[in-house]
């Protein structure tokens, strides 16, 4: 389920209680917002985190079938 509110410029949504989302601007069709949230937080745009969650899969899978590679050599020997 997702929640739709309706925000002008200078307005904030809370999350929680460290994470703060602002209007800071409207730009035809754009809008700029500012963020505060703890260093420990990520934050990524979405198509950015989305890359990141495919390079670290790609990566996981290499490492399994690098694994599976040295268990089948050390079968054979």
């Amino acid at each position: 389920m997702m929640l739709v509110l309706t925000r002008k410029k200078n307005e904030a949504i809370q999350i929680g209680d460290d994470i703060e989302i602002k209007v800071l601007g409207i730009e035809g069709d754009q809008i700029k917002l500012g963020i505060n949230a703890p260093k420990s937080v990520d934050i990524h745009r979405k198509e950015v985190y989305l890359e990141i969650q495919a390079q670290n899969n790609a990566a996981a899978n290499l490492s399994l079938d690098l694994l599976d590679l040295m268990k089948e050599s050390q079968s054979e020997n």
